[in-house]
C-alpha cells in the first residue's frame, strides 16, 4: 500500500510536471519566432534602396563616351555625392565593375575623354539638397549605330556591321553593350532608384528615317527589363556638335528635334553654341561642360529642385578672335601659327596647358591673362604694342615659361621669348637684303686667365663679306668691341639686335667701312648684386676689364687680321654696355679712339672730374678720340641728355640723337648702332 500510494504520487507528481514543461517551450519557440522575424524584418529594411540615392543611365557613341581630354578643373572628384558603377574594370584606378566608386573623368573606359556626364553630375549635385546621391552607369562607344543598344540586332551587329577599330571597344562589354548596362542597372536598382536615362546618339544615324523608331525602341525595352514606368524617368536626349552650322553631322540636329514627338517623356538638350573641337564632329572640353551643365538642369527641374551650377565651372569661354591681317611672328619656330601680330601692333599668343589653373602673357610691362579656348588651349591679345624687338615670358601657375613655340633669346638675365613687331621699309636697314653681300659671325673660345668666370670665355665675331675673298687675304681691318646690356648675353646683339644685318646693309651700300665686330658677355649676364651704380665705381661688370685688355684683345689681333693700333680700335655698349664702355675707353685711351653708347647707364658722373679728369682738356681729349656717340629713346628711363649737354660745356665734341616713340629696347640700340657706325675709322 505504502508502495502503491507512493507509486501513484510520484505519477500524479510527473503528470502535474507535464503541462508546465509544455508550455515553456511553446512560449520559447514563439520568442525565437519573433526574434527572427525582426531579424528577417531588419535585413529587410538593410536591402531596400535608397529613396534619396537617383540613378541616371548614360547610353551612346563618341560624344558620350568622351571624346575631349580632361582638364585639372575636371579630374577633382566632386566626392562621394557623385558615384560611378563602373561598366568595365578601371586598373590604374582601382576601380572594379559593378562596385560604386567616386566619379571623377575618365567616366567610360580606360583612356576615354571628358563627357557631359561628368558635369552632369556636378550639376545635380549642386543642385539637390545634401542627403541626395547621385549614381551613374556609363555605356557609350564611339562611333555606334543605335543598332547596337538593340538586344535582337546586337549580334548580327558586332560580327558584320561594326568596323574593325570598333571591336575592341564592343568586346569590352562582351560584344553587347545593351546587357551590360541592363546587368549593372538591375544591380544598381538594390541601392537606389532610377531617376532617368541619358543619351548621347545619332550622330552615325544622320538621315536614317527609322532612327527615332529605333530609339523609342531602347527606351521602352530599358523601362520594360527594369521594370520602370516612362512617366517616371524620363529619356534625356543631348543634340550634336553644330559649329556654327557647320557641324559635321548638322542634318543629326533636327531629327533630334523632333524625337520628343515620337517619345513624348522625352527631352531635347540644347547644344547651341557648345564649342567644339577642330574636328567639328566632338565638342570640345569646355562644351561638354556646358552640354553637361544643361543635363542636369532639365532633369534637376523635371525632379523639381531648382538648378544650380557648380561653384567650380569655368567661366563661360569667349572664343579669341584672330583677325585675317594677323601673320606669324618672324619669332615664331618654323610650323608654330603663333605668335602672331596684326595690322594694329596687337600680339596673338597661344598655348596648350591642359593641367593649367591660370596662364599670363608677360610683355613690355604689361601682364595679360590668357583666356581659356577649350582642349587646354590658352590665348591672350595685347594691347597695341611699340615697333621693335620684345622680351616676353607666359607666366603658369606663378611659375615664369618660355613660350614653346618662341625662338628663345638671353635676356632679363635668363632664357627668354622674344617677340618682333615689325616696322615698316623705314626698318630695312636692320633687315638682310638680297643684292648684299653677308658676313658671318663666328663663335669663338679663347683662354682667359684673367677670368673670374672660368678659364676659357665664348665670344662672337662677326667679319664683313669682304674678309673671305682670297683679293683681301692680306687685308687688315678695324675692330668694334659692342657690349651688350645688364641680364644679356654675347649673342643679344646678333640675335635681338640684328648686328650683321645692320653691319652688311651699311658696308654694302657704302655708308661704313668693313670692320670687325666683337661681341663678349662681359660679365654682367647675372643680377646686378647691387652696391655702388656709379660711373668708374660700380664693381658689376668691372671684372670683364682685365680680360678684354690682357685676354680678348690680344687673341683677335692673333687669330684674326686686325689693325692694333688705337685709331683702329673703337668701342660702344648698350645700357650697362655703355657704363663699360665709358669705364673702359676713358681709362685706356691709348687703345681706344671711337667711343659710343646707346642708352648709356652712366649715372653719378661728372663731366668735369670723371675718369681723372679725362674731360678737363676738352683739345686733348677731342684730339685723342675722334668720334664720340651717345643715343637715348625719347620713352627710355635712361636719358643721357645731361651728359651731352656737359660735355658740350666742356667744350667736348660728342654727337647724339634721340630715338623717337621708342624706350629702353632693341629697336633705340639698333638706331644707335646704324647712326654710329657710318663715323667709326673715318678721318
Amino acid at each position: 500500500m505504502k508502495i502503491n500510494s507512493l507509486k501513484t504520487l510520484t505519477m500524479a507528481a510527473l503528470l502535474l510536471a507535464l503541462p508546465c514543461g509544455a508550455s515553456a517551450q511553446k512560449e520559447a519557440a514563439a520568442k525565437k519566432t519573433k526574434v527572427s522575424t525582426i531579424r528577417q524584418a531588419a535585413a529587410e529594411k538593410v536591402a531596400q534602396p535608397d529613396p534619396n540615392f537617383y540613378i541616371f543611365l548614360c547610353f551612346g557613341q563618341s560624344n558620350m563616351e568622351g571624346n575631349a581630354r580632361p582638364e585639372a578643373v575636371d579630374l577633382e572628384s566632386p566626392g562621394s555625392r557623385f558615384l560611378l558603377m563602373p561598366a568595365v574594370d578601371f586598373p590604374n584606378k582601382g576601380r572594379k565593375m559593378g562596385e560604386w566608386c567616386e566619379a571623377s573623368a575618365p567616366l567610360c573606359r580606360p583612356n576615354t575623354g571628358l563627357t557631359p556626364v561628368d558635369w552632369f553630375g556636378r550639376t545635380m549635385v549642386a543642385s539637390t539638397p545634401d542627403n541626395i546621391r547621385i549614381g551613374v552607369i556609363h555605356v557609350a562607344i564611339g562611333g555606334i549605330d543605335i543598332k547596337g543598344f538593340l538586344p535582337d540586332s546586337i549580334e548580327n551587329y558586332a560580327k558584320n556591321k561594326a568596323p574593325q577599330w570598333m571591336k575592341g571597344m564592343l568586346a569590352a562589354y562582351d560584344n553587347n553593350p545593351y546587357e551590360r548596362l541592363v546587368t549593372l542597372a538591375k544591380k544598381a536598382q538594390k541601392d537606389g532608384v532610377i531617376k532617368g536615362i541619358l543619351m548621347h546618339q545619332g550622330e552615325t544615324n544622320t538621315g536614317d528615317p527609322k532612327w527615332a523608331g529605333m530609339v523609342k525602341q531602347v527606351y521602352e525595352n530599358l523601362c520594360g527589363d527594369l521594370q520602370l514606368k516612362p512617366e517616371e524617368v524620363n529619356l534625356y536626349v543631348g543634340n550634336i556638335v553644330q559649329a556654327g552650322g557647320k557641324g559635321v553631322c548638322i542634318g543629326c540636329k533636327k531629327q533630334i528635334d523632333e524625337l520628343p514627338n515620337t517619345i513624348h517623356t522625352s527631352q531635347v538638350i540644347s547644344s547651341d553654341d557648345c564649342s567644339n573641337g577642330s574636328d567639328r564632329l566632338h565638342f570640345d572640353a569646355a562644351g561638354y561642360r556646358e552640354l553637361g551643365c544643361r543635363y542636369g538642369e532639365a532633369v534637376a527641374r523635371h525632379l523639381g529642385f531648382e538648378p544650380k551650377r557648380p561653384k567650380n565651372l569655368p567661366v563661360a569661354i569667349k572664343k579669341m578672335v584672330v583677325p585675317a591681317d594677323a601673320v606669324t611672328a618672324e619669332n615664331a619656330i618654323p610650323g608654330n601659327e603663333f605668335p602672331k601680330v596684326d595690322s594694329q601692333r596687337r600680339a596673338y599668343f597661344r598655348i596648350q596647358a591642359p593641367q593649367a589653373k591660370k596662364v599670363v602673357v608677360d610683355i613690355c610691362s604689361k601682364k595679360y591673362d590668357m583666356q581659356p579656348q577649350g582642349n587646354g588651349v590658352f590665348m591672350a591679345v595685347t594691347d597695341p604694342l611699340p615697333v621693335g624687338f620684345h622680351y616676353y615670358f607666359l607666366n603658369i601657375d606663378g611659375v615664369n615659361f618660355i613660350d614653346p613655340a618662341s625662338e628663345t633669346y638671353f635676356g632679363c638675365n635668363r632664357e627668354c621669348g622674344g617677340l618682333e613687331v615689325p616696322e615698316g621699309p623705314e626698318g630695312d636697314y636692320y633687315r638682310p637684303q638680297q643684292g648684299i653681300a653677308h658676313g658671318q659671325v663666328r663663335s669663338i673660345y679663347y683662354h682667359s686667365p684673367n677670368s673670374k668666370f672660368g678659364e676659357w670665355r665664348h665670344a662672337l665675331v662677326y667679319t664683313p663679306a669682304e674678309y673671305e675673298l682670297a683679293k683681301n687675304a692680306k687685308k687688315r681691318y678695324p675692330v668694334l668691341y659692342l657690349q651688350h646690356g645688364m641680364g644679356e648675353g654675347e649673342t643679344s646683339w646678333m640675335l635681338q639686335g640684328k648686328m650683321q644685318h645692320i653691319m652688311d646693309n651699311a658696308i654694302g651700300k657704302g655708308e661704313a667701312v668693313p670692320m670687325i665686330v666683337v661681341m663678349e658677355s662681359g660679365d654682367i649676364k647675372q643680377p646686378f648684386g647691387g652696391g655702388n651704380n656709379q660711373a668708374g665705381r660700380s664693381e658689376y661688370g668691372a671684372s670683364f676689364y682685365p680680360v678684354l685688355l690682357n685676354d680678348l684683345i690680344p687673341y683677335i689681333d692673333a687669330n684674326f687680321r686686325t689693325k692694333t693700333d688705337r685709331d683702329n680700335r673703337a668701342m660702344a655698349g648698350l645700357s650697362w654696355g655703355g657704363h663699360q664702355t665709358f669705364d673702359v675707353a676713358l681709362t685706356n685711351l691709348d687703345k681706344f679712339a671711337w667711343i659710343g653708347t646707346f642708352s648709356g647707364a652712366i649715372f653719378g658722373l661728372d663731366v668735369k672730374t670723371a675718369y681723372d679728369g679725362v674731360f678737363a682738356n676738352a683739345d686733348e681729349f677731342n684730339k685723342k678720340v675722334h668720334y664720340m656717340y651717345m643715343n637715348w629713346g625719347s620713352d627710355d628711363f635712361v636719358n643721357s641728355q645731361s651728359i651731352v649737354d656737359g660735355l658740350r660745356q666742356l667744350g667736348i665734341k660728342v654727337d647724339s640723337s634721340v630715338s623717337q616713340g621708342t624706350g629702353h629696347e632693341f629697336l633705340t640700340w639698333r638706331r644707335g648702332l646704324h647712326e654710329f657706325i657710318p663715323h667709326l675709322f673715318k678721318k
